[in-house]
C-alpha cells in the first residue's frame, strides 16, 4: 500500500534539481564561453586557468547534487566554488556606479543564499529519490 503523503517525496527532488541548474548551466559557460576575458577584466589573477577550473567545480557539484550521487561532496565543490567567486567578482562595496553597485549587490546576495543553501545540503544531503538511494536525516 502505497504511503499517504508520498507526493512529497518528490519536493527534495525537484527542489535539488532546481538549485543545480545554474550551477550546470553557468558552469559550462565557464569552461567554454568568454567567463575569463571578464574575469579577467575584474582584476582576477590566472583568470584562463581558475575560470575553467570554477566551471567544472560548478558542474561536478550541480551534477552531484541533481542526481543525488555523493551531494555533500558536490556540495563542499560549490563552496570552494562559490566564496571566492562571491568575494571577489560581486565586491559591490568596491563600485561607484549606482547601478553597478546594485548589480553587484544583487548577485553577491544571490550567491550568499546558494551558498547556505550548499552548506545545508553538505549537512543534510540530498534526500529520498537519490542515486545514492538513502535519505540523510539529522
Amino acid at each position: 500500500m502505497a504511503e499517504k503523503h508520498e507526493p512529497m517525496k518528490l519536493l527534495p527532488l525537484i527542489g535539488r534539481i532546481l538549485f543545480s541548474f545554474i550551477f550546470i548551466l553557468s558552469g559550462f559557460g565557464h569552461l567554454f564561453g568568454q567567463g575569463a576575458d571578464y574575469a579577467a577584466n575584474a582584476g582576477i589573477p590566472m583568470a584562463p586557468v581558475l575560470v575553467p577550473v570554477g566551471g567544472l567545480l560548478a558542474v561536478l557539484g550541480g551534477l552531484s547534487i541533481a542526481l543525488g550521487y555523493k551531494p555533500r561532496i558536490g556540495a563542499w565543490l560549490l563552496v570552494i566554488f562559490l566564496l571566492p567567486v562571491t568575494f571577489s567578482m560581486h565586491a559591490f562595496w568596491a563600485q561607484t556606479d549606482p547601478m553597478m553597485k546594485q548589480m553587484h549587490m544583487a548577485m553577491f546576495m544571490k550567491n550568499i543564499a546558494l551558498l547556505g543553501t550548499a552548506l545545508v545540503i553538505a549537512r543534510l544531503g540530498t534526500g529520498p529519490l537519490s542515486l545514492d538511494g538513502r535519505a540523510v536525516t539529522a
